[in-house]
């Protein structure tokens, strides 16, 4: 954006247009020099769409703007871009009108003034292959959502019969615990034959199993149980599918035959996750990426899956690690006024990817790597919630680095960390000292004292 010798605004945009985005209308807005209506509605039926792209190329309009209304702006969005059209997504907190009488007809002129000067920026949409992988993801989350709930409703049925399955397995999804749902289901009562069903694995004893199913058989209760059982079942499988189409969505992602997976570095943990993907999601991310991204520390399989999901294989759209953690929020911010800081707080953020690394955040804080000590240091002296969000964005500046310039990261672990902010502690002393006009010595030894 430049500014003309009078000091005006000069037009970037000439051939821009906008779209006020509506459940049942949009209001279409282009360059008022070049009609007498220069705003128009459009339905939102498929043949209303194809009609507003036509009235665009009949004015010769290149790039339009939308701001991101719920899932309004997507069929919009999908047929603007298969007419040729440059589509700039705009976040509707960015494009806000000056105060006043407020249309839809006003948000559209005002969105295409603002786009014709260039002082609109296009949020990020990942690719076609990668924006088709993420929808399956996030299908799949919501199925896993509708699974839990029933989950919640078995165990709700079983504790109105008084059967305590679950204070006696960890989870009672896992083998022994759907092993006895089902017989219950099934018809058998007795206690000892269900208790045999435990698994090896169980750390529960076949005389605690049998003392907490003995409980109150009721008809409503069991099958209250039963349909519950039948939809996780229902929803099990559907979750399957999800993963099938997940499997060839990241195949399709593949360039040529694909990374060999034989350059692949050891697993650093072989303990599957529970609700993982059922196809050799690292290997296939390999093939992708070429980057193995479960070499750091928080970043499981699933997890890489979905940050690949939100965020994109390249990570082009980011000029630098910076650009990417303020994008998702994790960078302090910078208000400024008058030459002053007012606030370094972090902005708030309804990213899935920012979720993401955060929940990967909270997991590593317990672990013995770099990232631990880090996250223990800074809970230490500035809180948790504080800690949780500078591991974050480290985690996030190890993830960007891999997968743009294919970085190896090789943890160095807990004691190592220790030791160099230990080194840089005593430096940062040493030089203060100096300043001041003395010099630091370290205290000699303490002889161990023997004890008569």
């Amino acid at each position: 954006m430049e500014r003309s010798k009078s000091g005006a605004l000069s037009m970037v945009n000439p051939r821009a247009a906008a779209i006020d985005i509506g459940s049942t209308m949009h209001m279409a807005a282009i360059n008022p020099n070049a009609d007498d209506d220069p705003v128009r509605a459009f339905g939102t039926f498929t043949g209303d769409l194809h009609d507003m792209a036509r009235w665009f190329k009949t004015y010769g309009v290149t790039t339009v703007a939308m701001e991101s209304t719920g899932v309004y702006w997507i069929p919009a969005y999908e047929v603007l871009e298969g007419h040729g059209f440059e589509v700039v997504l705009v976040n509707a907190r960015y494009a806000k009108n000056v105060p006043g009488r407020k249309t839809d007809v006003s948000d559209a002129a005002w969105l295409q003034r603002l786009h014709s000067y260039g002082l609109l920026r296009g949020s990020f949409r990942p690719e076609a292959g990668v924006a088709t992988m993420r929808a399956y993801l996030r299908q799949r989350e919501r199925l896993i959502e509708y699974a839990a709930s029933h989950i919640q409703h078995m165990q709700k049925a079983l504790m109105e019969m008084n059967v305590q399955l679950h204070h006696v397995v960890s989870d009672i999804t896992g083998v022994t615990g759907m092993r006895i749902i089902r017989a219950i289901v099934s018809g058998e009562r007795t206690p000892n034959t269900l208790a045999q069903m435990r698994d090896v694995r169980c750390h529960a004893t076949i005389e605690t199993i049998c003392a907490a199913l003995s409980g109150n058989w009721r008809d409503e209760h069991i099958f209250a149980l039963g349909q519950s059982l039948a939809l996780f079942d229902f929803y099990q499988t559907k979750i399957l599918e999800c993963d099938r189409k997940l499997e060839v969505a990241l195949k399709a992602l593949e360039i040529d035959e694909g990374h060999d997976v034989r350059h692949l570095a050891k697993v650093r943990t072989k303990r599957r996750q529970v609700n993982a993907p059922d196809f050799e999601v690292r290997s296939a991310l390999y093939r992708v990426l070429g980057v193995d991204l479960t070499q750091i520390h928080g970043i499981g399989p699933s997890l890489a899956l979905k940050l690949v999901g939100e965020c994109g294989t390249d990570l082009a759209a980011w000029p630098s690690s910076k650009h990417f953690t303020s994008w998702l929020c994790l960078a302090p911010g910078n208000k400024i006024s008058g030459g002053k800081l007012l606030s370094s707080k972090t902005r708030r953020s309804s990213s899935r990817a920012a979720a993401l690394l955060r929940l990967a955040a909270t997991t590593i804080g317990r672990s013995d790597t770099a990232l631990g000590a880090f996250y223990r240091r800074l809970s230490a002296r500035a809180g948790k919630a504080k800690a949780v969000t500078a591991t974050a964005r480290k985690i996030a500046v190890l993830f960007y680095n891999s997968l743009r310039h294919g970085m190896a990261y090789h943890d160095p672990g807990a004691t190592q960390y220790e030791e160099r902010y230990r080194s840089r502690v005593i430096g940062n002393l040493q030089r203060r000292a100096k300043a001041f006009g003395f010099i630091l010595h370290e205290m000699p030894a303490e002889p161990d004292m023997a004890v008569s």
